[in-house]
């Protein structure tokens, strides 16, 4: 019997500490948690132009790219939809003048279907507009991905949902009256779905070259 007590006592202990691991986690990565702690610490301002989404926005030194020290970078690697709907109050306090959104590949990687992504794009926008009228949003296509460097299969067995994907983004983005912005098409390999392999080295994510070319797309809708 005594036995019996202390096993239900330790699977207790086990079960608590589990529970306090969770709530510690959340339902993000330490790593978001780490850059929303940091983001949280450095607020914009109405001068701003924002660059939100996951590790391919967070990879770029746009600052630099751009020469423009209003532009801040608010990618965080592994983000998906949810993950930027929960961070938006630290971006929309400041009501920035331009926000550059790029989110979704992490989402296919976790097996979120097309309309979820689109369905939670839309969410995202809605917050914005409603918190931040004043704010001017672009939805950046997602970029295509390339399955023959053998890295991030989650992520690349779905390259030929992307263009399509992408084309349900941009009827949302006219019907919220928002500007949308073509990459995709740019970093393609004619006539495939792939990802050009002059610009990534694993298949999802951008080289310098990419950064490069990426620079050129997105300037003329900085400086409009």
């Amino acid at each position: 019997m005594d036995y019996l007590y202390k096993k239900f006592n330790i699977l207790l202990l086990v079960l608590a500490f589990a529970t306090s691991l969770f709530a510690q986690s959340g339902n993000h990565s330490t790593f978001y948690y780490q850059r929303v702690s940091l983001f949280e610490k450095l607020p914009t301002t109405n001068e701003d132009i924002i660059f939100l989404g996951n590790s391919i926005t967070n990879g770029g030194e746009w600052v630099e790219l751009l020469n423009d020290k209003r532009i801040k970078n608010r990618g965080i690697s592994g983000d998906v939809c949810t993950g930027v709907l929960d961070r938006l109050n630290s971006i929309v306090a400041g009501e920035p003048a331009k926000i550059f959104l790029l989110i979704g590949i992490n989402d296919l990687g976790r097996g979120v279907m097309p309309e979820s992504i689109v369905h939670k794009t839309g969410q995202i926008i809605e917050r914005i507009q409603t918190e931040s009228p004043n704010t001017s949003i672009y939805i950046q296509s997602i970029l295509p991905v390339n399955e023959s460097f053998g890295m991030f299969k989650g992520h690349t067995q779905h390259k030929d949902i992307i263009k399509p994907l992408n084309d349900k983004l941009k009827c949302l983005a006219n019907k919220k009256g928002v500007e949308f912005v073509d990459l995709y098409s740019h970093f393609v390999t004619p006539g495939t779905n792939n990802l050009d392999p002059m610009y990534t080295n694993d298949g999802l994510h951008l080289m310098g070259e990419g950064y490069i070319k990426w620079t050129e797309i997105i300037k003329p809708y900085i400086y409009e």
